[in-house]
């Protein structure tokens, strides 16, 4: 018997995604991934001054506006003809690899985890903790709530899907509450780390054309190593074995959510000023092989997307044209393609590039954490892999910020000085936590003639493209077991393991939309 669901919108997320699947005797066998909100910021840019771009391309999105920063101002660098110093090099670093812990320990704990914990197991704690004894004081009214009959909203714990999704044993699920409870003070460290560098969390202003504002003192450093250094505690002791356990509790989620295995990464961290040589490299994967990668053979696709723009145009002639009534098309989201293929990005992505350039860091963690599950690395396709490679991943990335730390110079440099050319064109390509994030700009009249923001949740969460062929979350859906179409939790684990974030992607709401609905049909 076939079934229609739609999640509308998926919970748990940054901003609102819509997911349709057909189930087949239990199983997804197709499925379509929506964005319904559009996203007007490249417009907004057209006919500005070339310095506005990083300032407004981060209020694309609150959660990752580092990295919107970041590949803004790599791409004014090259418009403008500008090298920053090594210390602006690194403090760029410092700016980024902080919102990466941040990001990844947000994600886990804050976004997916409830797909897992059974938060109604904190109604026997009886301790001393204050923080769960919160906790069990709020979802016990919650509880008493719904015996009542009466509504509840306990966001983000209650209502849930309920069913037979969560861990049994009640210390365990105690601890994991325990642990989200704890990684609220490692996220706010991380925005700490991020504003003595950054100046402020979101929206950093010492971020530039050429570097920072933000000169190295020996205060400032000793004050974020310090912070690292606590972050690092956190991520090695709590976060990475948090995410191991679930994966062992729930071994069938390295058996879903498995997409095309097309991975694309831009590189990320630069260790040379010049920006060739990054701690993470750039690469792409298909059919198990890698490749060089080519920013030339990026283009987007709009046949299912609400855009009367032309198709398959590379972002430097990118358009944006809304067409809301578009015949077949069903988001806001456009199709990149990489030489006409889906790929997926983000952490998985990252390290699998990294893992097949004999990246020693990367093969070491990440054979370390696959050990211990008996998986091999193409286990890293799937629900459980992503979780494992961003675990994976922030725990490399957190002790490599320490490197870079230590190589900070007080005293030098921080910021190269810079003229705004007449004419010019510039490519930003960094990696968000999410996955690759390009920007590109046209300077015209010294004036931003053209900017197109390629983010990564549009790679990873886009429609079908001009052949029909599904995104990769949405083959990742196909498969996916549907115990209860009341409850669809394994279509929502699926779509969380990818970390979706719409703001970036899109940026109105449709008037008349309905909020937090399951329909079957």
């Amino acid at each position: 018997m076939k079934k229609k669901i739609v999640i509308d919108p998926i919970t748990r997320i940054e901003g609102h995604l819509k997911i349709e699947v057909e189930a087949t005797d239990g199983k997804v066998t197709n499925a379509w991934t929506a964005g319904d909100m559009f996203r007007g910021w490249e417009n907004i840019l057209i006919g500005r001054n070339p310095v506005d771009a990083q300032h407004i391309t981060q209020r694309i999105c609150g959660v990752c506006p580092a990295s919107h920063a970041q590949a803004s101002t790599l791409c004014l660098d090259m418009a403008l003809g500008v090298t920053p110093p090594k210390n602006g090099m690194l403090i760029r670093n410092l700016i980024l690899g902080s919102n990466y812990i941040q990001s990844h320990i947000l994600h886990f704990y804050h976004l997916a985890a409830l797909d897992f914990v059974d938060i109604t197991a904190i109604a026997k704690y009886n301790g001393a903790d204050r923080g769960l004894q919160k906790v069990c004081d709020w979802v016990l009214a919650g509880l008493e709530q719904a015996k009542a009959g009466e509504p509840v909203a306990l966001g983000p714990f209650l209502p849930r899907y309920e069913g037979d999704f969560y861990i049994k044993d009640t210390a365990t699920n105690i601890e994991l509450i325990a642990h989200y409870l704890q990684a609220l003070t490692a996220r706010r460290k991380a925005h700490e780390m991020l504003t003595i560098w950054g100046g402020r969390m979101p929206h950093e202003i010492a971020i530039a054309p050429g570097g920072v504002t933000q000169d190295p003192t020996v205060d400032r450093i000793v004050s974020y190593k310090t912070r690292l250094l606590e972050l690092i505690d956190f991520v090695d002791n709590v976060y990475v074995p948090d995410v191991l356990a679930l994966a062992k509790a729930f071994p069938a989620a390295a058996t879903i959510g498995k997409s095309y295995g097309n991975y694309l990464s831009y590189g990320v961290f630069e260790e040379t000023e010049d920006g060739k040589k990054r701690y993470l490299p750039a690469g792409v994967i298909r059919n198990g092989k890698l490749e060089e990668f080519d920013p030339a053979k990026i283009v987007e696709q709009v046949k299912y997307s609400r855009y009367d723009s032309k198709s398959a145009l590379h972002p430097y002639e990118g358009q944006t044209h809304p067409a809301p009534e578009k015949k077949d098309a069903y988001t806001w989201l456009k199709a990149p393609r990489y030489d006409g293929a889906p790929m997926e990005v983000g952490p998985a992505a990252r390290m699998m590039v990294a893992y097949l350039r004999g990246h020693a860091d990367v093969k070491a963690n990440l054979d370390a954490a696959l050990k211990q599950l008996n998986a091999p690395v193409d286990a890293v396709d799937s629900l459980a892999g992503r979780h494992l490679a961003r675990a994976v991943e922030c725990k490399i990335v957190a002790h490599k910020l320490l490197d870079f730390v230590a190589a900070l110079e007080p005293g030098k440099p921080f910021h190269t000085p810079f003229n705004i050319p007449a004419e010019g064109k510039g490519m930003g390509l960094t990696e968000a936590p999410r996955g690759a994030l390009g920007h590109w700009i046209v300077v015209k009249d010294k004036k931003i003639a053209n900017y197109q923001a390629v983010v990564p949740t549009t790679w990873f969460a886009s429609p079908r493209d001009d052949k029909g062929v599904m995104g990769p979350a949405e083959k990742a859906l196909i498969g996916t077991p549907v115990a209860d179409a009341e409850n669809p939790m394994e279509p929502a684990r699926v779509i969380r393991s990818f970390d979706p974030c719409i703001a970036c992607a899109v940026h109105v709401i449709e008037a008349g939309k309905e909020v937090s609905v399951v329909k079957v049909s």
